[in-house]
């Protein structure tokens, strides 16, 4: 929830918060992002600290505009994943089955993004947040999935949140490539940029201070566990973290921007019709810390 310093900030400024059901996100209306100054940022950061995940819609904005915002929030990655960068920006990560003749191609570019993650895991300073713009958007499916990883935290036992507190998980972008998307490997280069890391399976939101879940897709091993038996367990895990958190699914229109907590958050993509659909996102990550 807001601290009543942040409430007054919320309250003083040119926009409207309007929470959405079910308490996990809210929409920004009455300001295009191109109008957040200096003076208005903070009362935008507050929000996005608050509910976790913020929508702007009807937002034009070009790829310039998108990472110059993201950079409001701290230091802009430059994915290791480099077929995926757009053109003059490779800040900015593009999903997209349009081919070069302007038409679906059948081939998902992504499906890594089928399964919920957070992304950067698998980095050891991690990213704080992710913001999508959409382009292009079928007419239907191709939504987003979000999972507020607090609350997965919160529902455990407290026995068991004792025991999970104490865990550690490998997170390795090579294995959960090859898991998903194994007829296109990382290169030897990418895969050398990227080494597996140690992260704790519950991590302590530097901002907050309140504890989340911290697993997801990339999460490859348990330290301390034979392979198998941390496969099996981080298997199950997911699973359960999903069953017992807050969700929300976001329906995509055309000029939507959201940008959401991956300190806190899991997210997935859904599925659409390839073949003769269109779809063409536009990803901005912004970095963080080291999880603890």
């Amino acid at each position: 929830m807001p601290t009543v310093a942040a409430a007054r900030s919320l309250a003083s400024q040119p926009f409207q918060l309007r929470p959405f059901e079910g308490r996990l996100g809210a929409e920004i209306e009455g300001i295009a992002v191109s109008a957040i100054d200096d003076a208005t940022f903070p009362a935008v950061y507050d929000a996005f600290l608050a509910h976790q995940l913020l929508l702007f819609r009807d937002q034009d904005l070009p790829p310039g505009d998108q990472v110059a915002f993201a950079r409001r929030f701290g230091q802009v990655q430059v994915h290791v994943m480099n077929q995926y960068h757009a053109g003059a920006h490779p800040e900015l990560y593009t999903l997209s089955n349009v081919g070069p003749d302007g038409r679906p191609n059948g081939k998902h570019p992504d499906r890594g993004t089928l399964a919920w993650h957070t992304d950067g895991s698998w980095q050891r300073h991690t990213t704080k947040a992710t913001m999508l713009y959409a382009e292009v958007i079928p007419s239907r499916g191709g939504g987003t999935g979000f999972a507020d990883m607090y609350s997965a935290f919160e529902a455990m036992p407290t026995d068991e949140q004792e025991r999970l507190a104490k865990l550690h998980a490998i997170h390795n972008l090579d294995f959960s490539r090859n898991r998903r998307h194994g007829d296109e490997p990382m290169t030897d280069a990418q895969r050398k940029a990227a080494p597996p890391v140690e992260q704790p399976v519950v991590r302590t939101h530097p901002e907050t201070g309140r504890k989340a879940m911290y697993l997801g897709d990339h999460a490859e091993r348990i330290v301390g566990m034979g392979y198998d038996e941390g496969r099996a367990f981080i298997d199950g895990l997911n699973e359960r973290i999903i069953a017992v958190c807050r969700t929300y699914f976001h329906d995509w229109r055309p000029r939507d921007l959201m940008v959401w907590d991956n300190r806190c958050l899991l997210h997935k993509a859904g599925t659409y019709d390839l073949a003769n659909e269109p779809r063409v996102i536009r990803r901005c990550t912004v970095l963080g810390d080291t999880p603890s």
